[in-house]
């Protein structure tokens, strides 16, 4: 599938193709730096938010992932600033050094994720499931934000 009026206004067509033709088109509309794209799984929430980006890749600067299904990925040092992630899974994700200032996790499933050396300055957590997610190492966090967030069963040393 070449034809980019398709794949720019079908993500399920986006999400049918390989990872290698995902990651072609991607740089073919200036998307490449977001290399998640090629990995994530065919599904409903997905393809809501692969639409997002294709529509207006002009805006996603701030990338818009909420209620997507991420769980997983290798997202090591992925640029989330300002994401919305809210709904979002993102169980048994390695974001390790990513950046994440702004990133509203509202919601946000991070069971077992790894955030070790991530930036978390400004980030929101509100009813975020946290048990067994790494948040050692991390910048950015207030000391109410690690104590409420250990609470919840995230490693915070």
């Amino acid at each position: 599938m070449d034809d980019f009026s398709t794949v720019l206004s079908d993500p399920h067509a986006f999400l049918a193709a390989s990872g290698i033709d995902r990651a072609r088109w991607l740089r073919a509309i200036g998307l490449g730096r977001y290399r998640f794209l090629t990995q994530l799984a065919a599904s409903t929430a997905n393809e809501i938010c692969v639409a997002r980006f294709l529509e207006r890749p002009e805006v996603v600067k701030f990338p818009d992932l909420r209620g997507a299904d991420l769980a997983g990925l290798d997202l090591r040092g992925v640029n989330f600033i300002r994401g919305k992630l809210g709904g979002a899974d993102l169980s048994g994700c390695d974001l390790r050094e990513a950046d994440l200032l702004f990133a509203n996790f509202s919601r946000t499933k991070l069971r077992e994720a790894d955030l070790r050396g991530a930036t978390l300055d400004r980030t929101v957590w509100t009813e975020a499931i946290v048990s067994g997610c790494d948040l050692s190492d991390t910048r950015g966090l207030t000391p109410a934000q690690r104590q409420n967030l250990a609470k919840r069963g995230a490693i915070v040393r």
